[in-house]
């Protein structure tokens, strides 16, 4: 991933200026500097590995939610982070201290000595070090992009789930849909079961071809287990058992896949502290930022609030992503018949047209805002994207002017937020109130 930086980073900053490129796909660098400091990798608890392109940080927190329900002291790795970079690194529970991030980061630019490295490969290798010398019972990994080379790629899993995989950066990962899914595949490993999200045939393929490869075993959504909404409860239906569990507390039909291969991973690392009342619990009391959050606090939820209008976020930005935030959409105007509006901004290398799409059985009409960043779309631009979708569109000069036209619209409109990670975490950061915690 690319890595925006807010001014409360800037501490982080002088690390961007050791290599290049923000993106080079590469383990060598990383063995290299983890050698130097030990190899922290080696010396962490057990790891669950979470690759895949859509729904990889929803399952993440369901993993984590019910791993704490159970009791467990969890350490955490994610990314992007929202507004400030310690959203990353979770260590047994809360996130790292500026002072503990500072110290870390010190010792591993330290132990790097100058040479190359990227931003995404020192701080993960900070985040291992932190890891493997704080106490905890589990460690979950999110990978950042792809998977062979990821950076995060040098832990030994215990289990290794894959989220569904579609097209999302061409220009690392490869233009089609079995060469992306082999990048995916690709931190499948000896010894370490495989949980697998519902797949298209091509990304199933190589996922069993790699599994099979590995000598693992392969737990596939759809023909080994499955997970469904049943009366507006998650059904988990397993080879042996049937779990009947609490809807997930993230909204959106998709969730319901998302906690289910959550459940699926934990039941395969077999760790009996995490039983069906912690799986219950943290089904049901996962907190995820910007995937399709009701916001009610800070100075755009203020506003909304005022006009009679509900506001949401989502940070989903590509087709399978719109698809998802669609249904969710959908469901909320099936309910009462208000209109839907969007104000999106995405980077300029996503397809736009692709993420629109899916929103035009919803007459959604869209305000596209840029916002802080190089790789950030014109509105224009975004704004031509959503016409060729069939979405009524007009380009805004900023956030602020976009919820004006929003909330103008009548009858009060459900207003979604949505298309880029980045600009989810400017709204975000507006207020205190609403930064991740």
């Amino acid at each position: 991933m690319t890595d925006h930086l807010r001014v409360h980073d800037a501490a982080l900053a002088r690390l961007q200026a050791l290599h290049p490129k923000l993106i080079d796909l590469s383990l060598d660098r990383m063995w290299r500097l983890c050698a130097a400091l030990d190899n922290p990798q080696d010396r962490l608890p057990p790891v669950i590995h979470v690759a895949g392109t859509n729904g990889k940080g929803s399952t993440v927190a369901y993993l984590r939610a019910m791993a704490e329900a159970a009791g467990l002291k969890v350490h955490v790795f994610t990314s992007p982070h929202l507004v400030r970079f310690a959203e990353r690194i979770r260590l047994a529970g809360t996130l790292i201290t500026d002072a503990h991030l500072a110290d870390v980061l010190d010792r591993v630019e330290r132990a790097n000595a100058g040479l190359p490295i990227t931003f995404f490969e020192i701080t993960t290798a900070a985040a291992l070090v932190a890891f493997a010398e704080v106490p905890a019972d589990l460690c979950i990994v999110e990978v950042g992009l792809g998977g062979v080379l990821d950076a995060t790629n040098i832990v030994t899993p215990a289990v290794s789930v894959i989220a569904p995989v579609d097209i999302d950066h061409r220009e690392f990962l490869g233009d089609t849909l079995d060469k992306i899914a082999i990048e995916k595949a690709g931190i499948i490993k000896p010894e370490a079961p495989v949980v697998s999200a519902r797949q298209r045939q091509e990304a199933e393929d190589v996922i069993e071809t790699a599994a099979a490869l590995a000598g693992v075993d392969l737990t596939l959504m759809g023909r080994d287990f499955d997970a469904w909404n049943e009366r507006g409860r998650l059904l988990v239906q397993m080879q042996d058992r049937l779990l009947d569990l609490p809807a997930p507390s993230l909204l959106g039909d998709h969730q319901f896949a998302n906690a289910g291969l959550a459940v699926a991973a934990l039941l395969a690392l077999a760790d009996p502290r995490i039983d069906e009342a912690a799986m219950a619990a943290g089904i049901a009391g996962a907190v995820w930022p910007a995937r399709f959050q009701r916001l009610t606090a800070g100075p755009l939820a203020e506003r909304a609030r005022a006009a009679g209008a509900d506001l949401w976020l989502d940070g989903g930005h590509n087709p399978h992503a719109g698809q998802a935030v669609a249904r969710a959409l959908g469901d909320l105007a099936a309910r009462d018949g208000r209109p839907v509006v969007l104000i999106s901004g995405l980077l300029a290398n996503k397809d736009a047209t692709g993420f629109f799409s899916p929103f035009a059985r919803l007459g959604a009409e869209v305000f596209a805002v840029t916002f802080e960043g190089h790789a950030a779309a014109p509105a224009a631009q975004t704004a031509a994207a959503a016409e060729l979708a069939g979405l009524r569109a007009h380009a805004c000069d900023s956030l602020e002017e976009a919820l004006t036209k929003a909330l103008a619209r009548s009858p009060t409109p459900h207003v979604l937020i949505c298309g880029s990670l980045y600009l989810a975490g400017e709204v975000l950061a507006m207020s205190p109130e609403t930064w991740p915690a």
